[in-house]
C-alpha cells in the first residue's frame, strides 16, 4: 500500500509524457494516400483564399462588424487547415521515407532524396505563403513520390480523377 502511494505521489510530480508514433515495429502498413489528400487539400485552401472577397465598405464607412468577423474567419480557417495539411504531407512522407525505403529502392530510384527534398521544401513554402503554384508543385512531388512507392512494391500505377472541387488526381497501385 505505502509502494503504490510513493508511486502515485511520483507519477503526479513527475507524470509520464504521451508519446506518438507511426509504429516503429515495423508494421509493413505504408500508403502514401493520405499524403496525396493532405497535398491536394493545400491547393484547394489556397483556391478557396484566392477566392475570398474582401467585405465592401459602403462609400467613405469602414464594412460592418459582421462582414469582417465573418471574412476573417473564413480566412483563418482556410489557412490553418492549409498549414495543417502542409505539415500532415511531411510528416507521411517521413515516415515512409524513414521507415520504409531501404538503400536498394534508393539504388534503383536515386531521385528518390530529391523528391523527398522537394516535398519538405514546398511544404514548408505552402504553409508559410498564400501560393497556389507552390501547392500545386507539391501534389505533383508527392505523386512522383507515391509512384516510386507502389514500383517499389512491384506494383504499377493509375491516375484517377479525384472527383473533388479541387480536380487533380491520386497516384493509385494496379492490383494484380
Amino acid at each position: 500500500m505505502v509502494l503504490r502511494l510513493a508511486f502515485a505521489a511520483l507519477n503526479r510530480l513527475l507524470p509520464a509524457q504521451e508519446a506518438f508514433a507511426h509504429c516503429d515495429i515495423p508494421c509493413g502498413i505504408y500508403d502514401p494516400h493520405a499524403a496525396q489528400v493532405a497535398a491536394l487539400t493545400c491547393v484547394r485552401m489556397n483556391q478557396l483564399i484566392e477566392q475570398l472577397e474582401a467585405p465592401a465598405a459602403a462609400a467613405g464607412a469602414m464594412p460592418s462588424k459582421e462582414d469582417r468577423d465573418r471574412y476573417v474567419h473564413a480566412l483563418e480557417r482556410y489557412t490553418t487547415t492549409k498549414e495543417e495539411h502542409a505539415e500532415l504531407v511531411k510528416k507521411e512522407v517521413r515516415i515512409i521515407w524513414g521507415d520504409y525505403f531501404k538503400p536498394e529502392h534508393v539504388e534503383k530510384f536515386p531521385e528518390l532524396h530529391n523528391v523527398v527534398w522537394n516535398i519538405m521544401k514546398l511544404a514548408s513554402r505552402v504553409r508559410q505563403e498564400v501560393n497556389l503554384q507552390a501547392a500545386q508543385e507539391l501534389v505533383t512531388e508527392v505523386q512522383k513520390f507515391a509512384d516510386i512507392f507502389w514500383q517499389t512494391k512491384g506494383a504499377s500505377v493509375r491516375r484517377q480523377g479525384t472527383l473533388m472541387p479541387v480536380g487533380g488526381e491520386y497516384v493509385y497501385p494496379v492490383a494484380k
